[in-house]
């Protein structure tokens, strides 16, 4: 029974959008093909030629013969990429040990790499539920390299890897609330380190729409907005319409910003797209989040759609 209840949650989870409340919390921690190719950067064509010629990497199948990957195979394949993308053959890897695939990353030194090690390590605190240990991983790296590059460089992309977890329904609220308050300590704690010397003429409006409350991503945006020395007005999570309306009415922003963290389930993103026509002034709208990647339809030109925080970085770059 329980085989059969997972192989129709992998065929529904392909076809997403659908009710992650209605999912056996167990299913949490299992992943398909194209979750793991999301999170580690591997392509799944690759992953498959692995499975098949390597004995590293062995998924679980359904009865319909659909792939599954556990949270420690999820934990290994990210370790295999980091060695891989820094030196190691994959065939070397292959006949370690894995306390000598641990003993290999910790004896990385490059910076980019260890940043990695630390990000990969804040995801298994996350899903591991061990607050404690992702804390301190976070607090250390602060004391090494300052709140900016920790912001920057661990929770910037960490905060990325969370975005196709939500998306791809991996993250439960449980896990979710257990980080997110330290997270929105530290940033809040940059924004208000920055000086308020303005050097741009340019303003722009944050807000999260109604029942949207995932407001991390849209703190780090406004860090980076005014670490470029640019004005931002920030209005926060589950604004109404009506308000974002009386804001871009009477301040007359350059852009509206947003990010949608939830998954498709709960958000009606043809409704919202509509809805912000109402706006005057024609106004660009920056929307950044995974589920833009599923929109098919035509969207208003004012609208710039930014499927990654990493697109919308580099967007904030090009500002003047």
């Amino acid at each position: 029974m329980l085989d059969r209840s997972l192989s129709n949650y992998l065929k529904i989870k392909q076809k997403a959008p659908f009710d992650c409340n209605k999912v056996n919390l167990l299913f949490f921690m299992l992943f398909t093909i194209r979750d793991i190719e999301n999170l580690s950067g591997i392509k799944a064509h690759t992953i498959r030629i692995w499975e098949q010629r390597y004995s590293f990497l062995k998924p679980q199948r359904t009865d319909t013969n659909i792939r599954y990957y556990t949270n420690e195979e999820l934990k290994t394949i990210l370790t295999i990429a980091l060695l891989n993308k820094h030196g190691y053959k994959i065939s070397h890897i292959d006949k370690m040990t894995p306390e000598k695939m641990a003993e290999s990353v910790l004896s990385l030194t490059d910076a980019e790499a260890r940043e990695h090690v630390i990000i990969n390590g804040l995801l298994h605190s996350m899903t591991e539920y061990d607050i404690e240990g992702f804390e301190k991983s976070i607090n250390q790296y602060v004391e090494q390299a300052g709140l900016e590059k920790t912001i920057l460089r661990i929770l910037f992309p960490f905060l990325e890897k969370v975005g196709i977890l939500w998306v791809t329904n991996h993250v439960n609220p449980a896990q979710e609330h257990l980080v997110s308050n330290l997270i929105r300590q530290k940033l809040i704690t940059g924004i208000d380190a920055i000086a308020t010397n303005f050097n741009s003429s340019l303003k722009v409006c944050l807000f999260l729409p109604e029942g949207e409350y995932h407001e991390l991503s849209l703190l780090l945006v406004n860090y980076l907005l005014k670490k470029k020395g640019i004005m931002t007005i920030y209005l926060g999570s589950h604004t109404p319409l009506k308000e974002l309306k009386l804001v871009a009415q009477h301040h007359k922003p350059n852009y509206l910003y947003t990010h949608i963290t939830s998954s498709a389930q709960s958000t009606n993103f043809d409704k919202f797209i509509s809805s912000l026509k109402e706006i005057e002034g024609n106004v660009p709208i920056v929307i950044s989040g995974r589920i833009t990647d599923r929109y098919q339809k035509n969207i208003p030109r004012n609208i710039l759609i930014k499927a990654t925080l990493a697109e919308v970085r580099n967007f904030i770059d090009l500002l003047s």
